[in-house]
């Protein structure tokens, strides 16, 4: 008995060394882009491996990128973007979700299979029609530019598809039996308990339209009208880079994530837990 404890203590040791490890793995990254922000442009770019805490702490470069690059308007946007693409990918794909699940209609087989279909191809195949459809409405360099790709999504009809599949149909078949038409029994039996599935659909779709890159960089070229991943890639310079003050500029751009994460954190490790993926 006693040698087993010991090797259970063993066990647990050695995987939270491991734990342990692997998280300071992952925030080097982090540490090293806040430790830049504050260095000079010749200490970023030193060679030396030994020169990582910088000699004094400067925050010109925090006031330079801040005053220069407007980030109140660049928080709007990409907040604005974020908001319509979840509100509007949670919608429809919970409307869709439901009717591939739960009903039957002719062609629903090959519906579905053209939703799959979306989701084997690469997306960079749909930025083309996407930009002639944008730019035929006259709504290139505006919000409703940045949202457009997210107004429906293949991956999170799949999702919800497979939510409602697992709810038990007596519930369903109760609801009718008490008079419930389909959209009563959507909208106050079904629906309420796929909330963890579109909780999870939501977390994806915030994630993704935070990090996208190359449909602002080709829908949204002014930058009062651009995203925040979008108008840090413009920083970069094509001969030379003040990494300083970009290091500054991404740690401004990870703080709307930051304060979504602290608001929704219950929520974020529900959706995951319940959806089984990862960001």
């Amino acid at each position: 008995m006693e040698s087993a404890r010991t090797k259970d203590r063993i066990t647990r040791v050695v995987i939270h060394i491991f734990l342990i490890v692997m998280a300071v793995i992952m925030i080097v990254p982090f540490l090293w882009m806040a430790l830049t922000a504050f260095k000079t442009v010749q200490e970023s770019t030193s060679i030396n491996p030994f020169v990582i805490f910088p000699s004094s702490w400067k925050f010109d470069n925090f006031a330079y990128v801040w005053e220069n690059y407007n980030f109140l308007v660049l928080y709007k946007n990409t907040l604005l973007m974020i908001f319509f693409r979840v509100v509007c990918a949670v919608l429809t794909a919970t409307m869709a979700g439901y009717a591939f699940g739960r009903l039957k209609f002719p062609g629903k087989n090959l519906l579905f299979s053209l939703v799959l279909l979306q989701m084997m191809v690469p997306p960079q195949i749909f930025l083309l029609p996407q930009y002639l459809m944008v730019s035929n409405m006259k709504m290139l360099n505006t919000e409703f530019a940045l949202v457009f790709p997210g107004l429906v999504t293949a991956f999170g009809t799949y999702l919800l598809k497979t939510s409602y599949q697992a709810l038990p149909k007596d519930l369903e078949e109760a609801a009718a039996i008490d008079g419930c038409n389909i959209g009563q029994r959507f909208l106050f039996v079904m629906a309420p308990l796929a909330r963890s599935g579109m909780v999870s659909l939501g977390i994806f779709t915030a994630v993704i339209a935070f990090k996208e890159l190359m449909w602002p960089m080709i829908a949204a070229t002014n930058t009062a009208n651009t995203s925040l991943s979008a108008a840090l890639a413009k920083m970069q310079g094509q001969f030379s880079t003040n990494y300083p003050q970009l290091m500054a500029a991404a740690l401004f751009a990870i703080l709307p994530m930051i304060v979504i994460y602290l608001i929704f954190q219950k929520q974020f490790v529900e959706g995951i837990a319940t959806s089984g993926g990862k960001l």
